[in-house]
């Protein structure tokens, strides 16, 4: 049997610090909601948007995943691990926190606000040694196709982590259908959150900035109702 959570964009917790302007799908800092906490493994969804030469400071995690995927804008970034670098639009970047880190993350630019997703994963291994990845992405790949960008080996498409989830993004025109197959086994789900445009996950309708989620199943369909943009990350429910 099927189970599914919806998050309307209107509905998700707001914070506008001035420098940065944020949306948490998930409880988060300020916003606690007992019924957002997480989703399976999926422990935050930050939509933030960082104006001109601001960022933020150098601060620690440890013990989590976790994962930026720029939308608009340069994001640099510099950690303890001694890595510097700038990511853009069509990069991925994840850390494993692991035993502990440091990082920073800073708008590149001066006259131009940086958006990004900042998503958190609890890992499947406690206390690894810290680690950086980036990899620049094919944006052809996700036109009218699912493009993997995220997976739990090594050796397959984008970067991996430390936990049984595979993220895929898609860019469909209007109309393009496709299934999704879940490929973490029986107590995985599925969480979509829409970029652009309108989108139907098993009928279900999502605009602009909404997220789904459904588990217990084996697949999904998904159907683009406009030219519509979106991001697929599958995760353990139980971890």
């Amino acid at each position: 049997m099927s189970n599914t959570v919806l998050h309307k964009a209107n509905e998700r917790g707001h914070a506008n610090h001035g420098w940065l302007n944020s949306h948490h799908t998930f409880s988060f800092g300020g916003y606690y909601n007992p019924n957002a906490m997480n989703f399976g493994a999926l422990r935050v969804l930050n939509d933030d948007v960082v104006s001109g030469g601001m960022g933020f400071g150098r601060h620690p995690h440890d013990n989590m995943e976790i994962i930026s995927i720029p939308l608009e804008g340069d994001l640099e970034h510099k950690d303890s691990m001694g890595n510097t670098a700038i990511i853009r639009e069509g990069d991925i970047q994840a850390m494993s926190a692991g035993t502990g880190i440091y990082h920073s993350e800073q708008n590149a630019h001066e006259n131009q606000a940086v958006k990004f997703l900042q998503i958190w994963i609890y890992p499947n291994q406690k206390n690894v040694e810290p680690r950086y990845d980036q990899l620049t992405l094919n944006l052809e790949d996700r036109h009218n196709r699912l493009q993997q960008v995220l997976s739990p080996n090594k050796d397959d498409a984008g970067i991996w982590i430390y936990q049984n989830a595979w993220f895929h993004m898609g860019k469909f025109d209007k109309g393009v259908s496709t299934d999704y197959a879940i490929k973490g086994g029986k107590n995985n789900g599925v969480y979509a959150f829409v970029l652009k445009g309108d989108v139907s996950i098993n009928c279900q309708q999502l605009n602009t900035r909404d997220g789904f989620g459904i588990w217990g199943v084996d697949s999904i369909s998904i159907t683009a109702d406009t030219d519509a943009e979106f991001l697929l990350m599958e995760v353990p429910m139980i971890f």
